[in-house]
């Protein structure tokens, strides 16, 4: 240990003083730039965009996500050997995600069993 508290010790995470950042200065300056976006965020935004859609005669508008929606079903109504599978697959996907839905999302079956058996060694009560 240093005789002088001030003394500061150059080592592994602590770089000389005069080496170091910058204050202001990015540790990354060639790095993404702020304000860019990534793809989730600009299909999301792109999807949300209104379209005038005509329908019964009648002007309205709607999100392209609700515009690519209608059309698949309808393409797959019509017998659309493409569209059929793309659907039924969107389908089962929402079916599996609201059935698989557990009581405790973080706890399975298994975690319980376990947590079980440890509080029967730590405690001496029955599994």
């Amino acid at each position: 240990m240093p005789e002088n508290k001030r003394e500061y010790r150059v080592g592994y995470g602590k770089p000389p003083h005069h080496s170091r950042f910058a204050k202001g200065q990015s540790g990354n300056p060639r790095g993404r730039p702020s304000g860019a976006q990534n793809i989730k965020t600009l299909l999301t935004k792109a999807l949300n965009e209104l379209v005038v859609v005509t329908e019964n005669g009648g002007r309205r508008k709607v999100s392209k996500r609700q515009t690519i929606i209608t059309q698949l079903v309808n393409r797959a109504a019509k017998g659309d050997l493409k569209a059929i599978p793309i659907l039924l697959g969107m389908v089962g996907d929402l079916e599996r995600d609201s059935d698989n839905q557990p009581a405790d999302p973080l706890l399975t079956e298994a975690d319980q069993q376990i947590i079980a058996r440890i509080k029967a060694r730590l405690g001496g009560t029955e599994e």
